[in-house]
């Protein structure tokens, strides 16, 4: 839900303009861990929140997508941040893991991370895959989407 992470990521330093970075380990760690879960019969969706016009580093992701989540066998999808103000959404970015685990992550201002949490709280795992339903419902298909 944020329009930045990780200042220091190699791989957006590289796509930048700055020195050459080799994705390809990153890529095939990323596709055999989303492979795993989609073997065993897991569905994996992403839905970015995002504003627009969009920052160098959610044009980045939008480039990176491809290679990285739509090739592991992730669904994406983008909801800019204007179609999401009438959604109650969770004040951190969070993942929802089989409708019983969340997991929030917590960031600087400048997309530093600063750790997560996990909670299997049912009140908030409620709250939390109720809130990604709703915007994946809104988001656009990334096949579909082209970043403002």
């Amino acid at each position: 839900m944020r329009d930045a992470y990780v200042p220091g990521d190699p791989s957006f330093i590289a796509w930048q303009g700055g020195p050459p970075y080799d994705r390809t380990q990153r890529e095939a760690d990323w596709h055999a861990l989303i492979g795993g879960a989609r073997a065993r019969g897991l569905v994996v969706r992403r839905a970015r929140i995002i504003s627009e016009p969009v920052t160098p580093y959610i044009r980045f992701e939008y480039d990176v997508t491809d290679s990285m989540n739509i090739a592991a066998g992730e669904q994406v999808r983008w909801l800019p941040r204007r179609r999401a103000s009438d959604l109650a959404l969770p004040g951190n970015d969070f993942w929802v893991f089989d409708d019983r685990l969340v997991r929030f992550g917590y960031f600087a201002g400048d997309g530093t991370g600063l750790g997560h949490e996990m909670t299997d709280e049912p009140a908030v795992v409620k709250l939390c895959a109720a809130a990604f339903e709703a915007v994946w419902e809104r988001a656009i298909d990334h096949q579909d989407y082209r970043p403002a």
